[in-house]
């Protein structure tokens, strides 16, 4: 289950390819950084923070079928506190890193699906509202969306990284340049 290569230079696809190529991207930058886990080392806490990288993977599979639902209109119109899960930003012990990695890519591919076959990025969505939701009702894009999941892959990237070197020294960005090069 190692990452996908880049392709390098994209053909001229259009706005949407191009916004999801940089998603998938940021999805393949991640991947390298959990790359050659064990289910331990992914539940490991190496900083001060909560964050392990089992829980980042955990929660940016969520966050890619969350997002997906609002997409499709499937999400409820409002989330409370009792219906998040108290868990969603760790590995528990029950839980393996390659099912949450299945669980990323399912997610992944369902997301990019929805937003391939979306007739038009322009359409208007209203949010579900959550407890941290500001008073009126949030309406977004498609387009909005899409770049708003790819915000939140890449800003979870940046966790990831800093969370991976601390355990045990590896560089995602030498994980990179290495694959670059046929390496990896």
């Amino acid at each position: 289950m190692e990452p996908t290569e880049p392709t390098g230079t994209a053909p001229k696809t259009g706005e949407r390819e191009d916004l999801l190529a940089m998603v998938a991207d940021q999805r393949t930058n991640f991947l390298y950084t959990v790359a050659g886990l064990t289910d331990e080392q992914a539940r490991t806490r190496s900083t001060v923070s909560e964050l392990t990288l089992g829980g980042l993977v955990k929660h940016l599979a969520e966050v890619q079928r969350s997002w997906l639902s609002v997409i499709d209109g499937s999400a409820a119109p409002e989330v409370g506190w009792a219906d998040l899960d108290p868990d969603g930003n760790r590995m528990t012990d029950g839980e393996t890193l390659a099912g949450h990695l299945d669980a990323f890519r399912a997610g992944a591919e369902a997301f990019d699906r929805a937003v391939r076959e979306e007739p038009d990025l322009d359409r208007a969505i209203t949010l579900p509202r959550y407890p941290w939701s500001p008073p009126e009702p949030l309406v977004w894009t498609v387009r909005h969306v899409l770049l708003h999941a790819f915000r939140e892959i890449a800003h979870h990237s940046g966790h990831a990284d800093i969370v991976r070197e601390a355990l045990d020294g590896a560089s995602t960005t030498e994980r990179m340049a290495k694959a670059a090069m046929g390496g990896e």
